[in-house]
């Protein structure tokens, strides 16, 4: 559902739902790979296996990414039919 002006909303804040959907979706893209980057490094510097881990946990976590933007987009798309 597309938010509708109210007299309680301020006409002039129209970007906010926009500002809001594009946070969430960018933060699908940000959040899993540095997560997963700072954890692969752990893991490589650990087990001494220096760029395998970082290279499998990163690939791991841009599929948990995608799959997420994906939902979300979805979600959104829903939203504005």
């Amino acid at each position: 559902m597309v938010e509708e002006l109210s007299p309680k909303n301020n006409p002039n804040d129209w970007w906010q739902p926009s500002l809001r959907m594009f946070v969430r979706l960018s933060s699908w893209i940000v959040a899993p790979v540095l997560i997963g980057s700072l954890i692969g490094r752990w893991l490589d510097k650990k087990y001494q296996t220096e760029p395998k881990w970082f290279l499998i946990v990163v690939g791991l976590s841009f599929i948990i990414s995608m799959f997420g933007l994906i939902k979300n987009s979805l979600e959104e798309y829903k939203k504005i039919k």
